[in-house]
């Protein structure tokens, strides 16, 4: 960004974190939105929840500051931030939902995170950031490096390296950091993970764009179904296509193996069980802060789906529409000719052009094909008087999805999350497929179902043969994975 005057005047004119600043209320913005969208990592919050909560703080500041510090009701300040011309907060419409949502943009988190830097840091690390970008620059180097020779020598290297610490632990002499570098680098760890999370909420605001723009060109396209979905195709494959989108892809993959998930809650435990850490006295929602990544990731997959569902819709729309206007025309001939039915004919009724003659072709007419015969066999139903065990019709196969909710809450007591495989273990599966396919049904506001495509698990259970004897039945599927 250029830092001309002109540049700088147009932000501070425009840009929705620069209003923030200079607000009249900006204290009560900014630490209202930290506290209800920041700190929890919340991306929607219901219009009468937030105004509640509004309302709260509210009320304790005009108790401090009496009557006349905020006479304004809460639903009108929020109506306030939302409004264009100020743009803090973002109010929209959930799917299958008329109560408004609100979330924050951006920019405001931006603002937000500013202001949290300017306060006072009583320890300021300097050595755990030299040694990210030096670790940076090694891998920049060593990933554009096409010299195989230099390649190994690298790696010579590196294994010497890892050889010698091999040596000194073994020795007894191993070193360990001491408790300035393990705070210097963890500040330096909790720094990322916020900005890991606003990036989250910027990325979705990116796509969000692309679906307002989807939208209004198909509110006013007046071509054809081709050009407009080449074009809509086009231009997500770009953002698709883009730094900022295999960047996320390849993220996205990485935060959906379970494998890493365990190591990394692995490591976050160790770490925040160390004595430096402790002394520091990180938050406790710090523990799961990959589970917010998580959330927040599935936010931007949601609106990504949300782009196919529109352009889904669109071409049903205009399907309905051909194929009415295809019978538009022959009820709009028939309407004229009743119409003319009783006038006076003209001297010139219609006009066709000049005849021809058509010309068909020996090896174009198509041979003879008898045509099929349906045979009928009269048959006459007769009335029996025999007794039909109707028991059959109410043996029917009911799974109770309540039990099977009960197990996997039972089954997260303990873990953060666990595979259906490892359930149906724990429990094995009484009405075979039926018991399988309600696991996959399941979710509730204490668990999330998430799905691995690139790991396929095998499910056992007892069932059934055609003879009556009993068999082993296998299923194969994506691996399932139940999160608290």
């Amino acid at each position: 960004m250029s830092f001309d005057h002109a540049t700088l005047e147009l932000l501070r004119q425009n840009h929705p974190a620069w209003r923030l600043l200079r607000a009249d209320h900006a204290a009560l913005i900014a630490s209202f939105l930290h506290r209800v969208f920041v700190v929890p990592n919340l991306r929607a919050v219901a219009q009468a929840d937030l105004a509640e909560a509004l309302e709260d703080e509210l009320f304790a500041l005009r108790e401090r500051l009496g009557p006349e510090a905020y006479p304004k009701p809460a639903l009108h300040y929020l109506d306030d931030w939302a409004a264009p011309d100020k743009g803090w907060l973002r109010k929209f419409y959930r799917q299958g939902t008329d109560e408004p949502q609100f979330d924050l943009t951006p920019s405001t988190e931006k603002a937000i995170a500013w202001l949290g830097t300017l306060g006072e840091r009583s320890f300021v690390g300097t050595e755990s950031r030299l040694l990210t970008l030096f670790e940076l620059l090694r891998q920049i180097s060593q990933g554009t490096e096409t010299d195989p020779q230099t390649r190994l020598a690298e790696l010579h290297s590196r294994r010497d390296e890892i050889d010698a610490q091999i040596a000194s632990v073994l020795s007894g002499e191993a070193s360990v950091l001491d408790d300035t570098a393990v705070r210097d680098r963890f500040q330096q760890f909790l720094q990322l993970a916020r900005e890991l999370l606003s990036d989250f909420r910027e990325v979705e605001h990116n796509l969000r764009q692309l679906d307002r723009r989807v939208r209004e060109r198909i509110a006013l396209w007046q071509g054809g179904k081709g050009a407009l979905v080449e074009d809509i195709i086009g231009e997500r494959d770009a953002i698709a296509d883009s730094d900022q989108g295999r960047s996320f892809r390849a993220f996205w993959g990485f935060l959906m193996s379970s494998r890493r998930q365990e190591e990394f809650s692995a490591l976050l435990e160790h770490t925040l069980s160390l004595p430096a850490v402790e002394a520091l006295k990180p938050e406790g929602r710090l523990r799961r802060v990959h589970y917010d990544w998580l959330e927040a990731g599935e936010h931007t997959q949601r609106t990504v789906a949300e782009l196919s569902r529109q352009l889904r819709r669109f071409l049903d729309d205009q399907a309905w529409l051909e194929n009415r206007r295809i019978m538009d025309i022959p009820h709009s001939i028939e309407a004229r000719a009743l119409a003319l039915r009783d006038s006076a004919l003209p001297d010139t009724v219609m006009q066709i052009a000049d005849p021809a003659s058509d010309i068909e072709l020996p090896m174009e007419r198509p041979l003879h094909a008898p045509a099929l015969r349906p045979r009928i066999v009269a048959e006459v139903l007769a009335a029996g008087d025999d007794d039909v065990d109707a028991a059959a019709l109410y043996a029917q196969v009911v799974v109770d999805k309540a039990r099977l909710s009960r197990h996997v809450r039972q089954a997260l007591q303990d873990r953060a999350q666990v595979t259906l495989c490892e359930l149906v273990r724990q429990q094995p599966l009484q009405q075979g497929l039926a018991e399988l396919v309600a696991y996959l049904q399941l979710g509730d506001d204490t668990f999330k179902v998430a799905v691995d495509e690139s790991v396929d698990e095998r499910v056992d259970w007892q069932g059934v043969g055609a003879d009556g004897q009993a068999c082993l039945r296998q299923a194969r599927l994506p691996r399932v994975i139940f999160v608290r």
